[in-house]
């Protein structure tokens, strides 16, 4: 990913089919999908790709069993297909993970066992696996830490999970080779406006200062939580804004050592005290604990996690664990905003519903607005932009389905390694040759079960990943602000000083390092 390629793209005055704003999964499946197809295509991306949203998910790509019990069919089966897309697509970085519900009273394994033997019909041959009726004694030898008093017993079942910000990375860079213009830390700033028409947008390279005009037949606001800001630059001068299109919720997650649920299966725990899920999700050699989301009242770009949010996850984990995780166990702590999509009148706007997880409008100039949705139907999603741009006439009709069989970047055929295990060269596919090829790959600045962070990762992450602060490596190109942000940080300068090397003189060493260290602080806070 040559930024100065980009970038000199950005200067050509040939107008684009399609321009995308937003570097999330949404936006970067849709420049995707676009490019696929043969559009000429730009994304533009204000910080850097899935730093919000997208790199904060649960790292589960299910099906979604909560609609299946609300009786949404149809819903759970797109999900289920596109779950299976999506582990072919990139095996390195999406898999199939078991997950285990243990039951402690004597009708819920026979309820609950019932609902995902539908679930596995659903899936139909692209199914991960059958679904198990387990007894107490097997249930406690696939989670051993499990409490043991009053267990009947358990039902195991399997969805997947992934490295959410390796793989928006990856769509990016499979987006580029398919022709693509991408760009992060470029905002988009303003739009291009022609007789009432959006023709385009004003982005700005943060590196240089240098401002762009984009010109586009589509603009789309692919923003998640933040596609009001966008829409508001839409506004005709004077006019009174809209009302807010997204109703933010927030999911917390904490972060434990493996040693707390020392096994490649996941807890899920589908009715807590107050009727919440709890689950505990071994990922990248540690221990995620997390549970239902919560109405959210603000934007942040790093919100912060409820203190009741907190208390109710280690309070379950301690009725469901033999040993409890405590507020100093915690290595990390991240919020993730979702978009909940509120119902829009808008006058003289065509709005597609497409399902209860995203929405469509094409607004009364021409602005495409796409938010809502999952990780996991990402690429659905795309495929419903650009069908809904065909119908407003913005572009013309193309063959689709075009990223269905489309494996990203560095996918291999399968992976031996598993996502549950320290993070390490099986995470770049194909490419690991490329990456142990490098300067420093016999240096490893973290180190840890088999993995951990090397020299080379941090050349690979600047000299192919776009990778252009601190944050960008430690947080999105390794997750190891994710998995122990003590750690992350205690590494700062030594990742600040690899990327003077490969960014030369225009990177401010001091400056990313000291922002990163502030946003580590963050990440180990617990209110």
């Amino acid at each position: 990913m040559d930024r100065a390629a980009q970038l000199a793209r950005l200067r050509d005055a040939t107008p684009f089919d399609v321009a995308v704003i937003g570097g999330g999964a949404t936006g970067l499946g849709v420049a995707l999908d676009a490019a696929a197809r043969g559009f000429r295509v730009a994304l533009v991306e204000a910080a850097d790709f899935a730093k919000g949203t997208s790199s904060r998910a649960t790292k589960l790509v299910h099906g979604g069993v909560r609609y299946l019990a609300q009786g949404n069919v149809s819903l759970v089966r797109e999900a289920l297909h596109e779950r299976a897309l999506l582990l072919a697509n990139a095996p390195h970085l999406a898999q199939p993970i078991a997950f285990v519900m243990p039951g402690y009273r004597w009708w819920e394994r026979s309820f609950y066992g019932v609902g995902l033997k539908m679930y596995d019909a659903l899936a139909g041959r692209q199914g991960l696996g059958d679904t198990q009726f387990l007894s107490a004694a097997q249930t406690l030898a696939l989670l051993p830490t499990l409490r043991r008093d009053g267990l009947t017993g358990g039902v195991k079942y399997w969805d997947g999970q992934f490295d959410d910000a390796r793989l928006a990375v990856a769509l990016a860079r499979t987006a580029l080779s398919q022709g693509a213009c991408v760009l992060n830390h470029c905002p988009a700033t303003a739009l291009l406006r022609e007789n009432g028409k959006v023709g385009g947008l004003v982005c700005e390279d943060r590196e240089s200062g240098e401002r762009f005009e984009l010109r586009a037949r589509c603009v789309v606001n692919a923003t998640g939580v933040w596609v009001d800001a966008v829409r508001d630059m839409d506004l005709e001068p004077g006019a009174p804004r809209r009302a807010p299109m997204v109703a933010p919720s927030q999911g917390v997650h904490l972060v434990v050592d493996r040693e707390f649920l020392p096994t490649d299966h996941a807890l899920l725990i589908p009715k807590t005290q107050d009727g919440r899920v709890l689950f505990a999700v071994p990922w990248m050699g540690k221990t995620v604990l997390g549970t239902t989301d919560t109405p959210a009242d603000e934007l942040a770009a790093e919100p912060a996690p409820f203190h009741g949010e907190v208390e109710f996850i280690l309070g379950e984990a301690a009725r469901c664990l033999a040993r409890a995780p405590t507020r100093a166990d915690v290595r990390s702590v991240w919020v993730g905003l979702r978009p909940l999509v509120r119902p829009s009148d808008e006058e003289g706007a065509s709005t597609k519903s497409i399902s209860r997880e995203h929405t469509v409008i094409v607004g009364r100039s021409g602005l495409v607005t796409v938010t809502g949705g999952k990780w996991t139907t990402y690429r659905a999603m795309a495929e419903d932009v650009l069908e809904r741009c065909v119908e407003a006439g913005l572009l013309d009709a193309r063959p689709g389905s075009a990223t269905a069989y489309l494996p990203l970047v560095g996918a291999p055929k399968r992976s031996a390694e598993s996502l549950t295990q320290s993070p390490g060269e099986h995470l770049y596919g194909t490419e690991a040759d490329i990456l142990s090829a490098l300067p420093g790959a016999d240096r490893w600045l973290w180190r840890e079960g088999g993995g951990g962070l090397s020299e080379a990762m941090v050349r690979f992450a600047a000299r192919f990943e776009m990778a252009r602060e601190v944050e960008d490596v430690l947080a999105r190109r390794s997750r190891l602000l994710f998995l122990d942000a003590k750690r992350a940080s205690s590494l700062t300068d030594e990742v600040a000083a690899v990327l003077r090397e490969e960014l030369g003189a225009r990177f401010d060493a001091t400056a990313s390092a000291s922002s990163f260290k502030s946003l580590a602080a963050h990440y180990r806070r617990l209110p």
